[in-house]
């Protein structure tokens, strides 16, 4: 499925939302490509960065839900955009959120430019040679 079908395919008032954000990280990270995909058996449109999932954008059932990996590495950015957002649904790497009143696309932007530097997949990389050196 292409992304403008994964958009049209949901509900009225959510598509312009949806849409908006999708642009706002196309424009703000040059490192991802995106696509439509499953991830924990719900699709999305996935933006990946060197094969490695680094965001992700549902119309779930109750509430629209933006993943965000550099957040949940980063405790930092977690808790400053926790503070910005307090309207939204903060879990350890995604921000759940009805409208744009709760999740304002200049926030998103702001979000997305902060993210947009970091490498995942050489924080993975890192996370797995620390975790062999405890063993």
């Amino acid at each position: 499925m292409e992304i403008e079908a994964y958009i049209a395919n949901q509900a009225a008032d959510r598509q312009n939302i949806l849409s908006d954000i999708h642009t706002t990280i196309i424009k703000n990270d040059k490192s991802v490509i995106a696509g439509v995909g499953s991830v924990m058996g719900k699709e999305m449109i996935v933006y990946k960065c060197k094969g490695v999932m680094k965001y992700g954008l549902a119309s779930m059932k109750h509430y629209i839900s933006l993943h965000l990996m550099p957040i949940y590495g980063l405790k930092t950015l977690h808790s400053k955009y926790k503070t910005l957002l307090p309207l939204a649904n903060f879990q350890k790497g995604c921000i759940n959120f009805n409208n744009k009143n709760e999740m304002p696309i200049e926030i998103v932007r702001e979000i997305i430019i902060d993210c947009s530097s970091f490498d995942l997949a050489k924080m993975r990389e890192e996370f797995l040679k620390s975790r062999k050196a405890l063993k």
